[in-house]
């Protein structure tokens, strides 16, 4: 969309308007709790465990045994929930991803094989393409699943498309790529990486290996794409000798910039609507946080974990009409161990930013509306000043 006419009316009756009460707003109104809760997902007798993927109220991920070996998991807001779904017969198995009520990931059967899930250990469906080496899938969407597939032992990797089964599986290596992966899929695009010259590319397909999308920001070492919402595509871009969480809207030009201030590395690793999740490098720490769309929107979620753990991961984000919910890990520092965590606060319609109700929000709220920002059409009636009496209507309610 374009951005507003300069001379529309609105402007100069909405200063006149507004001003008062936007002014004593910023003076009287009271902060409202983002109410984060962390929930500890780790089940009883697993040595580590993660979660990597989120759905609705769901979460999916794997453990780690005594014996080294890994169980693909699933979860539904508490430990006791917990779902084994190594398949029978599988010597260990993980789940990366994970879409509506599927999952996605891999089963060691014989040959490691990259798998999809509904909800059972006994649902597995094995994608491996026929004459293929190995496979891992990494995400999903709808009916669809990405990843990577080899085709002998040292042969590079090539990114990959499935539609529910072996047989669908769609090539999307690029010509001239030495290797690639898909990390993950809107149901129409996919976004992963791709070996091009010395470096590997945050890529962008449509379907096909010829629909390949070169993303990789101008100076940038390396890039990749590990998410994929509507619109746009997260993941991170080394720029400057930095390791730095990026946004990106379809092209290698559109590249945001989401590494916190003073944050000395960042990776975005999951997207949902208008929200990305993944960590921030704070005083050498992994700090799993949550962006909606800027680097100054970043929210250190590492403030809610239960006491004595640190060094956290946001790896999958998703809502349902009352709940935004992150998936993730953190590590007990007692202990070095691993544990799967699930972070979670009410949706809150005036949290414009994705950061907690407060006065930010006004402002930002205000901007992209004043832009044509069709973020800032509240009540889905088209823009217009109602949307900023409506807009400020929750945010005095507290959402």
């Amino acid at each position: 969309m374009s951005a507003r006419n300069t001379r529309s009316p609105h402007r100069p009756r909405l200063a006149v308007i507004l001003a008062p009460g936007v002014l004593a707003l910023l003076v009287t109104a009271p902060m409202a709790d983002a109410q984060w809760t962390v929930t500890n997902l780790h089940p009883a007798g697993s040595v580590n465990s993660f979660a990597t993927a989120s759905s609705g109220a769901q979460q999916a991920g794997f453990e780690m045994l005594a014996d080294g070996y890994r169980r693909a998991a699933l979860w539904n807001g508490t430990a006791a929930s917990w779902v084994n779904l190594n398949p029978a017969g599988a010597l260990q198995s993980e789940i990366y991803g994970g879409s509506g009520t599927q999952q996605v990931g891999y089963a060691v059967i014989g040959e490691r094989s990259a798998g999809l899930w509904s909800g059972t250990a006994a649902s597995w469906v094995n994608l491996n393409p026929a004459g293929a080496f190995n496979s891992e899938a990494y995400g999903n969407s709808g009916f669809q699943q990405v990843g990577t597939v080899y085709f002998g032992s040292n042969t590079p990797g090539s990114a990959s498309l499935w539609n529910g089964t072996a047989a669908s599986w769609v090539n999307l290596h690029p010509a001239g790529s030495a290797r690639s992966i898909a990390w993950a899929t809107n149901g129409t695009q996919q976004g992963g990486t791709a070996l091009v010259g010395a470096r590997f590319r945050a890529s962008l397909w449509s379907g096909t290996a010829a629909s390949w999308v070169d993303l990789n920001p101008a100076g940038s070492a390396m890039s990749s794409v590990s998410a994929i919402s509507d619109t746009q595509q997260a993941g991170w871009a080394l720029v400057g000798g930095t390791t730095r969480a990026i946004l990106w809207s379809g092209t290698a030009a559109s590249w945001v910039d989401l590494n916190p201030a003073g944050a000395t590395a960042s990776q975005a690793n999951a997207a949902s609507g208008s929200y990305q999740a993944g960590f921030a490098v704070v005083g050498g720490v992994n700090h799993a946080g949550l962006w909606s769309g800027t680097a100054a929107s970043w929210v250190d979620l590492s403030p809610f974990l239960p006491a004595g753990f640190t060094s956290s991961v946001a790896t999958g984000i998703s809502s349902d009409a009352t709940y935004l919910y992150i998936a993730g890990y953190a590590t007990d520092s007692a202990s070095g161990v691993s544990q799967a965590l699930l972070w979670k606060r009410p949706i809150c319609a005036a949290d414009f930013n994705g950061g907690g109700l407060g006065v930010q929000d006004i402002f930002d709220f205000l901007s992209a509306w004043l832009g044509g920002d069709p973020r800032a059409d509240f009540n889905g009636n088209g823009l217009s000043v109602q949307d900023i009496f409506d807009f400020l209507n929750a945010w005095l309610a507290g959402c």
